[in-house]
């Protein structure tokens, strides 16, 4: 087999299976290759595996709150250290000597010579200052505004550090107390100038030492050992039901902590490795396996698969990512938005399954993964059943509102069993639940993104175009109101058919108003528009006016898609005649052919014929709602036998040939229609006469 040949060959099945495996890929490549504890485990609960049995040696670690206990003490008592700088008070003395002969008015020092009184005074202003500055004037920094007076710090000059009792030292303010008492026995009048030059003489010279304080807090820190005990191999850790006291969680912590170190190494990693390939590669397996045998149609649409894919994928990555940088706002993740965003594109069913894919998945991502998936899984079916039947969207605001509650009530409930008291619960999490929560209103843009970039179409798009006063519609209302209100009956018909045997009963309404569209220009040329009893038919040939038409099929197409109706809408054009002929002016030309067949292509529609159950429907309901308009007398004898040579001669010309319709389906296909069209008429009994 030439494997180039097959691959052109299936080329649509090979890359539905390369989606699938670059999925793999990515979703492989953010988890995490930590290896996971086996056990699971909580505080103050029975021990529900079997007995433990230490599987090798491995230290007991210290609990977080005796770690922060013994660091905090040992911060207290940390070494603080302050370094000496010898050049301050050199330039701090000129400025003391200089101010006071400023404020004195006196030349320089050497007109103090013959000055013995004077000299004095400047010997004794600089006595106080030697005085203050060889005790050392302390900077005052946080470290120690909260120390007692006698506490001791570590001095360094030269190099060396002793200690020193902080209340050795004076500070800016007692330096200052100091120099008032002091110059209290110099005379009154000269006090003020002599306590001026002090006072701009003094700053700090015990300055400090930041540096190496953090230098030596550092060491210290390394120094404070981890561990309190060594647990031996063969050692019982704990037994089956025994209850996990705080000391037992510790040593079940730390075995925890062993045993994830352990898988670091090189042939742990690649195990890891090939166990996570394994179930990521089930995971997509079950799912294609469910697209494959309950959603074929999905499933045969790549873009479709596509779709579901790429939500799943980015979900997991965000989820890896956050858990990864930032684990604290794990809860904050919308991970609701992917069944509220695949019930909008799908089904309920299907939006349930793909939740439940995304939380098997993530589930290897996060902490404390069975409480996690529980909380999401509930979270998720609330969201489900709030957009089940979207038709505002506002109702956004309210699948928001209900999440928040499900979040909320599913945390307490488990906060409950797991610590069976309502104290010490983080309300910091009713935060996060909340910005989850509000991150859902972001499903709406998102789907209107979606909707352009696959060219999907929604419930919501198809509230909004369905709606009889959308733009469109109001042109068809008023430029052909009969074919508008032709639309509307045959929207009513196949909307009813849909509902009872299985479809989208909205898809089927919005593709009905739309369908005739293409006899906007050309109205007149249609009966239902006629009220003035002109046909403009009677003055062309069969030809033309059959011409006339089928144009509206592709008038229809064009001018669709000139406003940008999603294309779901356009198939609904396309197929609604399928390849039948234009019976009326086909019969009419054979009879003015003088016994010469005309040419079939000139009176047969292009198709293509429908393909899904609502296109099929659509030609059923439009056939049916347009013949009864031809009926003089429409009983209910009349009508059944119309409904059933309708769908009788569609099925003879292979109209549903592509179509998954069963005979069952358009059994009760006819028996809709007659029901519908007897009310439509008002077909009564007869009353008897008195």
């Amino acid at each position: 087999m030439n494997p180039l040949r097959y691959l052109s060959g299936h080329l649509y099945q090979v890359s539905k299976a390369g989606v699938f495996i670059i999925a793999l890929l990515i979703i492989l490549l953010v988890f995490p290759r930590e290896g996971r504890f086996k056990y699971e485990y909580r505080q103050g609960k029975p021990w529900m595996h079997e007995d433990l049995i230490a599987p090798y040696d491995f230290p007991v670690l210290k609990s977080k709150e005796e770690l922060m206990l013994q660091r905090n003490r040992l911060l207290s008592s940390r070494p603080l250290y302050f370094r000496l700088d010898p050049t301050v008070y050199p330039s701090r003395r000129e400025i003391i000597v200089q101010g006071f002969l400023d404020f004195l008015g006196l030349q320089p020092a050497d007109t103090l010579r013959n000055n013995q009184p004077m000299v004095n005074l400047v010997r004794d202003v600089i006595e106080i200052a030697d005085t203050i500055y060889n005790r050392g004037i302390i900077q005052v920094v946080p470290e120690i505004s909260d120390l007692p007076p006698d506490a001791v710090i570590h001095l360094v000059v030269n190099n060396k550090s002793r200690p020193v009792p902080l209340n050795h030292f004076f500070t800016i303010l007692t330096a200052d107390e100091y120099i008032t008492r002091k110059l209290k026995v110099f005379p009154r009048e000269i006090r003020p100038q002599l306590k001026l030059a002090l006072e701009m003489g003094l700053t700090h010279n015990i300055l400090f030492d930041r540096q190496l304080t953090e230098k030596s807090t550092e060491e210290l820190l390394s120094s404070l050992p981890e561990y309190q005990g060594m647990i031996q191999q063969g050692e019982r850790v704990i037994a089956q039901g025994e209850l996990v006291t705080p000391e037992r969680f510790q040593v079940l912590e730390s075995l925890k902590a062993e045993a994830e170190a352990r898988a670091q190494n090189p042939k742990a990693r690649l195990a890891i490795l090939l166990g996570q390939f394994i179930l990521i590669s089930l995971a997509m397996l079950v799912l294609a396996l469910f697209l494959y045998i309950f959603r074929p149609a999905v499933f045969a649409d790549n873009r479709k698969v596509g779709f579901i894919i790429l939500i799943i994928v980015l979900m997991t990555t965000i989820t890896s990512f956050v858990v990864s940088n930032r684990p604290w706002a794990l809860y904050a993740i919308p991970l609701c938005l992917v069944p509220i965003i695949i019930r909008m594109f799908f089904d309920t069913r299907l939006a349930l399954y793909i939740h439940i894919i995304t939380m098997i998945l993530t589930g290897f991502l996060v902490p404390n993964s069975f409480e996690f998936v529980f909380l999401q899984l509930i979270a998720g079916l609330i969201a489900i059943f709030s957009v089940a039947n979207l038709h505002r969207r506002q109702q956004f605001i309210t699948t928001a509102l209900y999440v928040f509650l499900a979040y909320s009530g599913v945390y307490v409930g488990l906060y409950l069993v797991q610590e069976g008291r309502l104290g010490g619960m983080r309300f910091f999490n009713f935060a996060l639940f909340g910005s989850a929560s509000a991150l859902l209103l972001l499903a709406y843009p998102t789907i209107t993104i979606l909707e352009k970039l696959f060219g999907f179409v929604t419930d919501i798009t198809l509230l909004e175009l369905s709606d009889t006063n959308h733009p469109i519609l109001r042109d068809i209302s008023s430029k052909a109101p009969g074919t508008f209100h032709h639309s509307l009956q045959v929207a009513n018909l196949a909307e009813e058919v849909i509902r009872r045997i299985g479809g989208n009963p909205l898809l089927v309404r919005t593709g009905a108003m739309y369908h005739d569209m293409g006899k906007i220009d050309n109205a007149m040329y249609f009966i239902e528009n006629q009220y003035t009893g002109y046909n403009p038919h009677e003055e062309l040939s069969p030809v033309e006016s059959a011409a006339i038409i089928v144009s509206h099929v592709s008038n229809g197409i064009e001018k669709a898609r000139k406003l940008g109706l999603p294309s779901q809408i356009i198939d609904f054009i396309r197929t609604h005649h399928g390849t039948r002929r234009v019976e009326y002016f086909y019969q009419k030309s054979l009879k003015l052919g003088n016994n010469t067949l005309p040419d079939d292509g000139c009176f047969s529609y292009r198709g293509p014929i429908p393909f899904s159950r609502e296109t099929a429907i659509l030609m059923m309901a439009d056939s049916v709602e347009a013949a009864t308009r031809s009926l003089s007398k429409p009983d209910e004898n009349s009508i059944n036998a119309l409904v059933d040579n309708i769908i009788d001669s569609l099925m003879a010309t292979h109209q549903f040939d592509n179509a998954p319709l069963s005979l069952k389906d358009i059994s009760i296909a006819r028996k809709v229609f007659k029901s519908r069209l007897l009310h439509i008429y008002h077909i009564r009994i007869p009353y008897p006469s008195s």
